[in-house]
């Protein structure tokens, strides 16, 4: 299997799953324990107007998306947090707004756009040194970010009104997670791409809650299934000729599933010993 991991594309995208996962596994765990997935996936799709942006000025996708899904994320969280307008409703607009706006501006673009499909679903081996030079920079934003905040966002992970009761700025801090939220997305989308991306920040966090409450327990094994899942997912992608992003959801979807039934044959059997 390490013959595969000769090629530099291939080092490339080992690397790009490894610092994914760990954008993934740490904010993935805020999505499930605050019950946001909803939004996160608003952001997600929203942000692909920022991709249609990049070509249409005629650079990198990349230099659209990050200003993009933050703008999108603060206008979700401000619209949900100040406006009576319900939030799923809210998201709704905005995620099909990005959508369209993408495409307008993909459609205004000259030429055609070659790696579009990649930025879609994923395409993990055309990963550059330069995309992961972006990753490992939004990762470090990440980590600072919620190490500065941990206590914070511990509060309004579990009790946001008992954080506002305690003097915590919890619009605030909500704003700012959706912006790590989005900072996800950016790192993620060459991995698995805007459409799958929800998957690979809920399945590892969902898998980790089944089995510890503790939020640090649970980042360090999110972080851990992110990158064992990642790589199952390319050496079979690699093997047998299938799309990477897709092979590496399935996985995982997977491991979720075998999770959830030693979960559930787990408390059966202690019913029954209890007995």
């Amino acid at each position: 299997m390490m013959d595969i991991f000769q090629y530099e594309f291939m080092r490339n995208a080992l690397l790009a799953i490894l610092l994914a996962s760990i954008a993934c596994g740490i904010v993935g765990v805020y999505v499930v324990v605050k019950r946001i997935v909803f939004i996160s996936g608003g952001i997600a799709h929203a942000s692909f107007g920022g991709i249609g942006l990049g070509y249409f000025l005629g650079i990198n996708p990349i230099w659209g998306l990050i200003p993009f899904s933050i703008t999108s994320a603060l206008v979700m969280g401000l619209i949900s947090k100040r406006t009576k307008i319900p939030e799923d409703t809210a998201i709704g607009i905005l995620w099909a707004l990005g959508v369209s706006l993408g495409i307008i501006f993909i459609g205004l673009s000259p030429g055609y756009a070659p790696d579009l499909f990649s930025y879609l679903f994923g395409n993990i081996l055309t990963v550059t040194s330069a995309d992961l030079m972006v990753m490992l920079v939004l990762d470090l934003v990440i980590i600072k970010v919620v190490f500065l905040f941990y206590k914070e966002f511990l509060a309004l992970s579990f009790d946001d009104e008992f954080a506002t009761v305690v003097g915590i700025p919890t619009e605030k801090l909500y704003l700012l997670l959706l912006c790590l939220i989005a900072l996800t997305v950016v790192v993620l989308m060459r991995v698995v791409g805007i459409i799958l991306v929800i998957a690979l920040l809920t399945i590892p966090a969902a898998i980790s809650k089944q089995f510890t409450a503790n939020l640090k327990k649970m980042m360090f094994i999110s972080v851990l299934l992110s990158a064992i899942f990642g790589i199952m997912g390319l050496v079979l992608s690699y093997q047998f000729n299938l799309a990477s992003g897709a092979t590496i959801v399935m996985v995982s979807g997977i491991g979720f599933m075998l999770s959830w039934l030693y979960k559930y044959k787990y408390k059966k059997c202690k019913i029954q010993v209890n007995r």
